[in-house]
């Protein structure tokens, strides 16, 4: 039993941060791509999505303090993400992290969980990406005939077209009189929503070819998208300036009360900090690309602390803009942001925002399947899962093999299942992994005073302490049905843990000493 919690020696990780050659990654990404990669997947679903959602059933205006929450969270286990990632500049993220420091049978239930948070969160954005491009396709007067827009959404969803729009029962109730007969409607029933799984696979090949080229590809459309809010930000900030009474009206109560399903008050304020926590996915996703950042003792701490600094303000910002814009009990929506942007009257916004969310979105889906095949590959080279895991292309220098399975299956989630509640599966995900960084900087801080540390967490051991309590309160918060479906995919993650992985273990298969991580 001690060797399940066999540590693998700092030394070890070391000499694999500095193989080179074609069966290693490449390192080809500086500080602005990996920036960039941070910014890509968390300026994303969070602001086209969650934003609203949130704020309707959790928190109203509130939700500005839910990101300063969530923010304020991230913000202590960035700073030990950053240390970790300075000292350790390997893939594989907070598997990595707590393989050094608490041992193989915690690395590889993390380990095991960030694949299910990434899956998930990936097929969640593909979606949502589905919805944003056909309400673009249609802001360009391009309409769909019944049997096509069958293919744009999920088995047994039910899409009604009203004016040659194709929209769902909760969309249309917004534009329509209470007590309408949505039967009376054109309708169609979803059969396979071709569009998110073809866009997952149009990802899966980009990811194969190279990461420069991934990279670069990211770090366009994060250009593009940051426009989109930029412009969001102005058109919408200016419309309230000349209509304070709209601000004033929509904004009050900040805080609204206790209703009977137990949302809003200030309780509301942490539900909604849980629940958005899936627009922070992308920070851990950052510290993945460590083993392909040319200077990552340097790089990963800007890369990861300089993403999470302009997402959050971002955030704050068009989160207090939006709740001023609508009321928040009309942003229940698939696209808030879009409606926002409706209100101020530019007709031009609207083709904007869903232009913006539309190249968002594909940047999201790009960074979450990037982190997840690097998690794979770590665990592979450990041993704990089988060799093609961990092969490497030797023209494009990625785990290609790795990367066509993830996305192959990946596809198949959004195309056949309506996922409704899936961002607050993922925040279990990456809540879990936040509170073991910031325990592991503590315990290699003990073990290791003095390991040298080009980046160092300050205040140690009170911040990887607030990390931990902030991560598991937020984990309290979301709803029973998360903790239920991750306990199941972590039984199947023993399962395998304890029939394959103990049996091809690298590190159980070295000397005692050497894994005692004292």
């Amino acid at each position: 039993m001690a060797r399940l919690f066999a540590t693998k020696p700092l030394s070890l990780l070391l000499e694999e941060a500095h193989e080179e050659g074609e069966h290693t990654l490449k390192r080809s990404l500086g500080p602005v791509n990996l920036i960039t990669l941070g910014i890509g997947a968390v300026i994303g679903a969070g602001i086209f999505v969650l934003t609203g959602q949130a704020a309707a059933r959790h928190a109203g205006p509130a939700i500005a303090l839910s990101f300063i929450l969530a923010g304020i969270t991230c913000a202590f286990a960035g700073l030990c993400y950053a240390e970790f990632a300075s000292i350790i500049p390997i893939a594989g993220s907070a598997y990595t992290y707590g393989y050094a420091t608490l041992g193989e049978f915690v690395a590889w239930i993390i380990g095991w969980d960030l694949c299910l948070e990434y899956a998930f969160g990936a097929a969640t954005v593909a979606s949502g990406w589905s919805g944003y491009f056909v309400s673009l396709l249609e802001q360009l007067h391009i309409y769909l005939s019944p049997g096509v827009a069958r293919f744009t959404t999920t088995a047994g969803t039910v899409l009604y077209n009203l004016n040659g729009k194709w929209m769902t029962k909760a969309a249309i109730s917004m534009v329509l009189p209470l007590g309408t007969d949505l039967s009376k409607l054109p309708h169609v029933t979803g059969v396979f929503n071709l569009v998110a799984f073809l866009i997952i696979l149009i990802v899966t090949a980009i990811l194969v070819i190279g990461i420069q080229e991934s990279a670069n590809f990211n770090t366009l459309i994060v250009i593009v998208k940051l426009t989109c809010v930029f412009i969001f930000l102005i058109l919408g900030i200016n419309y309230l300036i000349h209509h304070p009474g709209l601000g004033k009206m929509n904004w009050h109560p900040f805080i609204p009360p206790k209703d009977e399903a137990g949302n809003f008050g200030i309780s509301g304020i942490a539900a909604g900090a849980a629940s958005v926590f899936f627009a922070y996915i992308g920070f851990d996703a950052v510290s993945t690309a460590a083993q392909e950042a040319k200077n990552p003792q340097r790089d990963m701490p800007i890369g990861i602390l300089g993403s999470l600094v302009i997402c959050t303000i971002l955030y704050i910002m068009v989160s207090l803009t939006l709740t001023g814009l609508v009321s928040y009990k009309a942003l229940d929506v698939g696209d808030p942001v879009a409606v926002g942007i409706d209100v101020t009257g530019v007709p031009w916004g609207s083709l904007l925002v869903k232009v913006g969310a539309v190249f968002g979105l594909a940047t999201v889906m790009l960074v979450m399947l990037l982190g997840q095949s690097r998690v794979f590959f770590s665990m592979s080279r450990d041993g704990l899962l089988p060799k093609w895991a961990s092969a490497i292309h030797p023209k494009f220098r990625t785990p290609w093999i790795s990367n066509m399975l993830v996305g192959s299956i990946v596809a198949f989630l959004p195309a056949l299942l309506p996922i409704d509640r899936l961002s607050e599966l993922v925040n279990m995900g990456t809540l879990l992994a936040f509170s073991i960084v910031s325990a592991g900087v503590w315990i290699l801080r003990r073990r290791h005073p003095d390991l040298h540390r080009p980046f160092k967490t300050p205040l140690v051991p009170l911040v990887p302490i607030l990390g931990i309590i902030s991560a598991f309160y937020l984990m309290f918060s979301l709803p029973l049905l998360t903790w239920i479906v991750v306990g199941i995919w972590l039984v199947v993650g023993l399962l395998i843990y304890f029939t394959y992985s103990t049996r091809h273990s690298k590190v159980q298969a070295l000397p005692a000493h050497e894994t005692t991580g004292r």
